[in-house]
């Protein structure tokens, strides 16, 4: 993987963290999108071999560490978000902006149901219907998102 590669993804995933982290008030958090899953998405995606699991699993225990969950609890979610773009890549990458946007949704809703089992395993409490609104909102993005992405980084060849 070459250093401007390597330097696309970085960028992408530190803005995406600091989207994620940025204090807000609580009725935009609400309707927040998972940027660093739609990040680690997109690069599973688009860069199969630069993206991956294990940038999924780093990403997703950060995100543990700084909104105090379940050590872990981000760390899988991600890293299987990682893992269904890896594997799906070649079907997804070939759709129009749209229909990419249909199987997204599916992605953070499958993610947002591993955060809610793995809190409601752990004896926290189960939130509203209201957690599964950053999967909408990301969904409805992604046609914003993957081209700003895309931008970010023209493979030579």
């Amino acid at each position: 993987m070459s250093t401007s590669a390597r330097m696309a993804i970085f960028k992408s995933v530190l803005i995406a963290l600091i989207l994620t982290l940025v204090p807000l008030p609580a009725w935009l958090a609400i309707i927040r999108p998972d940027f660093v899953v739609l990040a680690v998405l997109y690069w599973s995606i688009q860069a199969p071999r630069s993206g991956g699991i294990g940038l999924g699993w780093m990403l997703g225990l950060i995100l543990d560490v700084f909104q105090g969950s379940v050590l872990g609890e981000h760390a899988l979610a991600v890293a299987l978000v990682a893992y269904l773009g890896i594997r799906e890549h070649q079907r997804i990458r070939t759709k129009p902006l749209l229909q990419q946007s249909l199987a997204v949704l599916a992605v953070l809703a499958l993610y947002e149901f591993v955060l809610w089992a793995i809190d409601g395993w752990s004896g926290h409490p189960l939130n509203t219907a209201l957690r599964w609104v950053p999967a909408l909102t990301g969904a409805l993005l992604w046609p914003v998102v993957a081209p700003l992405l895309a931008r970010s980084y023209r493979p030579r060849g």
